[in-house]
């Protein structure tokens, strides 16, 4: 029961943040491995319960390895992740599409 509580006073705490304007936009891609509540909450189609089931799934499990690892998180499918997947990050650098493999000079 006290988990509940802890669990919903930090949803509303989350909300009142990104309601009132007093998170900090993010300036690049946002981290997941070190991403606020409200940092995530700020993000299009995360409110403050996806927030904390991402914070929650990253202190249970561990940091994220990719981006992709996103969606283990419950709520988050392949929609969701596509369209997140520009703004964030787990290594400091944009996730966007793997990068194209190297040429292989002809001989």
């Amino acid at each position: 029961m006290t988990q509940t509580i802890t669990r919903t006073v930090m949803a509303l705490l989350v909300a009142l943040l990104v309601l009132a304007g007093q998170h900090v936009a993010a300036e690049g891609p946002v981290n997941l491995n070190t991403a606020t509540a409200a940092d995530l909450a700020a993000l299009k189609g995360i409110g403050p319960a996806k927030a904390q089931a991402i914070i929650e799934h990253r202190e249970k499990n561990g940091g994220f390895n990719s981006v992709d690892d996103l969606k283990l998180v419950r709520g988050i499918g392949d929609k969701m992740l596509e369209q997140l997947r520009p703004q964030l990050t787990v290594d400091g650098k944009p996730a966007g599409d793997a990068p194209a493999p190297a040429a292989i000079p002809k001989h």
